[in-house]
């Protein structure tokens, strides 16, 4: 992106913490690994999103003013040699367009002083551990020297309630860089699919590790930077554990395989889940399953669009899903009763136990409040019909164009008493990313296929 986008929403955050405010807030750190060796690093998603800059070590302040102020690694030949190239105070004004830069050394001795006379501190709550007490070391001075004159910030509020709101809703050039991510997360998915077939067909072993790295292949030869989460691949039963991470286990012909994988593109994530027959063809108690899931999120798809709620799409998908368990005998009538008792009594738990979307953007679940900001002060209560619990409700979020959320709904069949059998350890879940639009929603991980026909069609391929 230009430097001219993050200059706009800097002004953005200025405009809303007023004149006499500063912000303050931290890139992540660096997390070792093990020994002398780190984990891959990734910048914090806040501190990225108002200046773009990507090496760790860093600090941005910025005024009420207007000013832009960045902290950063001082240029050292030396590490340079062993770590990579830095950008250095010098050279980062004319590369990030930010008004001022000095090395992260002089960052305790300055700030003080940019503290001093502003009314309010701004930095995000609850994001990084020991930034609270690193904001008092800061204005603890300040507090000592008030008798000489000295003004400290009264009132410390949460930086996140603002960026939220911005990242919220995505401008063009995000939607844009999230629909290549959807393109090449949809053609990861394919390889895998593609790949489970046709080595099932060969009669070659297939395992769970061996589709992951289909996945990963892809990721990095389409100019992903990374996945935007630990890729889940689940065969046969292990597809009924929400977050089951690759593993060892084998794929086999006859059970279906579920992924749940996307990539991570310049900063935004993509999030898509496929379900497939290892082999290529559907049994007839898969392709049951697989349909009502698939009417699900076509009713959910139905329900996404500027003007609706948040929970709409989760409901329309329940609603859906729990015809679907009634129709199939997964939940008996004679015991739970109409369709809506099995809504009102949440019985259809036992098979569905998330929800049906969350927001995506620079973090695969990203931030943004679920609840409707004009209406924050209407809530009601309701007695819980599983857990007993009073759970409080809100307003949920009105959709606005531009806002992107996941669309996902599933069902994940363990043994039980009453459950037919031929649906036993079956799990199946759809998901596609979605961009708001004023009269529906733009699905934009849709390169990969989800009727079951076209699925059987891509993998004779």
């Amino acid at each position: 992106m230009s430097t001219s986008t993050y200059q706009d929403r800097r002004a953005r955050v200025v405009a809303h913490i007023g004149a006499h405010a500063i912000a303050l807030l931290p890139t992540a750190p660096e997390q070792r690994r093990n020994r002398d060796a780190d984990f891959p690093y990734r910048y914090d998603s806040y501190f990225h999103y108002l200046c773009g800059f990507a090496e760790p070590g860093a600090w941005l302040a910025i005024t009420g003013a207007g000013k832009t102020i960045l902290f950063c690694q001082p240029k050292d030949m030396e590490r340079e040699i062993w770590d990579g190239y830095r950008l250095g105070p010098q050279a980062a004004p004319a590369a990030l367009g930010v008004d001022e830069a000095y090395p992260i050394t002089e960052m305790d001795a300055r700030i003080p002083s940019l503290l001093d006379g502003c009314d309010a501190l701004w930095y995000p709550f609850a994001t990084h551990a020991g930034l609270d007490a690193q904001m008092q070391q800061w204005l603890q001075p300040l507090r000592d020297r008030v008798r000489f004159g000295t003004l400290c910030p009264s009132t410390q509020r949460d930086l996140c309630t603002v960026l939220d709101e911005m990242r919220l809703v995505k401008d063009a050039q995000e939607q844009d860089i999230m629909r290549r991510a959807g393109q090449i997360s949809a053609g990861a998915h394919i390889r895998a699919m593609q790949t489970s077939a046709r080595r099932l067909r060969a009669g070659q072993e297939v395992r769970e590790y061996h589709l992951e790295a289909e996945l990963l292949h892809e990721f990095r030869e389409q100019g992903a930077q990374s996945p935007a989460y630990t890729s889940i691949v689940a065969a046969g039963a292990n597809a009924c554990v929400l977050h089951y991470r690759a593993d060892t286990a084998p794929v086999r012909a006859g059970e279906l395989v579920l992924i749940d994988a996307g990539c991570e593109l310049d900063g935004y994530a993509s999030d898509i889940t496929r379900t497939f027959p290892a082999d290529g063809r559907f049994t007839g108690p898969q392709r049951a399953l697989y349909d009502v899931v698939l009417a699900a999120q076509q009713a959910a798809v139905d329900a996404t669009r500027a003007g609706a709620r948040f929970t709409d799409p989760h409901d329309a998908s329940v609603a859906v899903l729990s015809q679907g368990m009634l129709d199939l005998g997964l939940l008996d009538k004679d015991k739970v009763g109409t369709l809506q008792d099995v809504i009102d009594k949440r019985a259809y738990f036992q098979f569905y136990m998330h929800r049906t979307g969350h927001w995506l953007g620079r973090d695969v679940h990203d931030c943004g409040s679920y609840t409707e900001p004009s209406e924050i002060g209407q809530s009601s209560t309701r007695v819980d019909a599983l857990s007993g619990q009073t759970v409080v409700n809100r307003p949920a979020r009105i959709l606005q164009p531009g806002m992107v959320l996941t669309i996902e709904p599933g069902i994940y069949v363990r043994p039980a008493p009453g459950v037919p059998e031929k649906f036993h350890h079956i799990g199946i879940r759809i998901e596609d990313d979605a961009i708001v639009t004023a009269h529906a929603c733009e699905l934009i991980s849709r390169g990969v296929p989800v009727e079951p026909d076209a699925i059987e069609a891509l993998m004779r391929a």
